[in-house]
């Protein structure tokens, strides 16, 4: 056994140094996240329960690097056996949620009252929530002229890639994930250029790619029909809807490879059109100048800003969290474990 005291620290620890404090004092609740990216999401998720009665502190435990793979079993292997009233954990949801405890990794988040998870696949799905995306367009350009339909375009997104996605759940359910790994969803699933004024081309073309790689999969699984039902039944009561498949992909391809370009593209023309009206405005050269220069100062970082969207909140899975949240700190022994029809996941032999 370790000597160190930062390697045996645990919820008695801090309930015990809680106790040590002012009756008068704020209970302190460590709530250990993944990585850097995760302190602000999860601050800005737990603030809102703070009071006169207690805090949260959301860090990283010290022993845990910040690795881009393997960063939640780092997590919950220091983790492990500890977490409880006054120390939890906060992590990304992944597949661990929707394949409903087809590995220990998925029963330990599901059933713990004192680890929770996005409900969507990551932080940056729901960093990436259609309805807060023309918020974030006005942020980075000071521009509120709605000149694209986000929420549109991700409904259509999420419709045509929902029967692909339930396949992907489908082979995550059983040992045999590798036929068909998460990458290669995301391969068939990339939407290329993203042209803001012909975005019904992408998504025929996305359309006609999915129906391919279904049309594949149902010819190679033809005993697969009831169990893919099954599965797609369970994901919908679980939460995901054809309409918002988009929030539970995998985050990083969403945010890094959809949002982040679209939103660039959006904002380069929204700046364009707002300095085009400071330059049809002015009265003279030197206010253009002025004006442009000042406004140019003004313009924020796309990627920088949608990291730091907080306008999530709305968003079902985020609704979940907080009621989970809620249990937690009205009553700790609540049982917070979803009811589970795992039962009905499809097996290796029913291929």
């Amino acid at each position: 056994m370790s000597k160190r005291l930062k390697d045996n620290l645990s919820s008695g620890y801090f309930e015990a140094a809680n106790r040590m404090t002012s009756k008068k004092a704020r209970r302190r609740i460590v709530a250990y996240v993944e990585s850097y990216d995760d302190v602000f999401f999860w601050r800005s998720v737990l603030s809102r329960f703070e009071d006169s009665t207690r805090y949260f502190e959301v860090m990283l435990p010290s022993r845990v690097p910040h690795l881009e793979r393997g960063k939640k079993a780092a997590l919950m292997s220091l983790l492990n056996g500890k977490v409880g009233r006054d120390m939890i954990a906060c992590v990304d949801a992944d597949y661990d949620y929707l394949i409903q405890r087809a590995t220990p990794m998925s029963e330990t988040i599901i059933d713990s009252p004192y680890i929770f998870h996005t409900y969507a696949y990551s932080i940056e799905n729901l960093q990436c929530y259609a309805p807060s995306l023309h918020d974030v367009c006005v942020a980075v350009t000071l521009n509120d002229h709605a000149i694209f339909d986000f929420e549109s375009y991700f409904r259509e997104f999420s419709l045509a890639i929902f029967p692909l996605f339930v396949w992907s759940v489908w082979f995550y359910r059983t040992p045999d994930y590798g036929e068909f790994t998460i990458s290669d969803f995301l391969h068939v699933i990339e939407t290329g250029h993203f042209n803001p004024d012909d975005t019904e081309s992408s998504l025929r073309n996305l359309r006609r790619k999915v129906a391919r790689r279904v049309d594949q999969l149902q010819r190679h699984y033809p005993s697969a029909k009831q169990s893919w039902q099954a599965v797609k039944d369970d994901i919908k009561r679980l939460g995901v809807t054809p309409d918002t498949t988009y929030l539970y992909v995998q985050g990083h391809h969403l945010f890094d490879k959809v949002v982040v370009p679209m939103l660039k593209k959006i904002c380069n023309l929204l700046i364009r059109e707002r300095e085009n009206e400071i330059a049809r405005q002015s009265l003279h050269s030197t206010q253009r100048h002025n004006e442009l220069s000042c406004y140019s100062g003004s313009v924020a970082d796309v990627e920088l800003l949608l990291k730091k969207n907080t306008a999530f909140t709305s968003a079902p899975p985020c609704e979940r969290v907080l009621d989970d949240i809620r249990r937690f700190l009205g009553d700790t022994t609540a049982d917070t474990t979803p009811t589970s029809v795992s039962d009905v996941a499809p097996t290796a032999g029913e291929k």
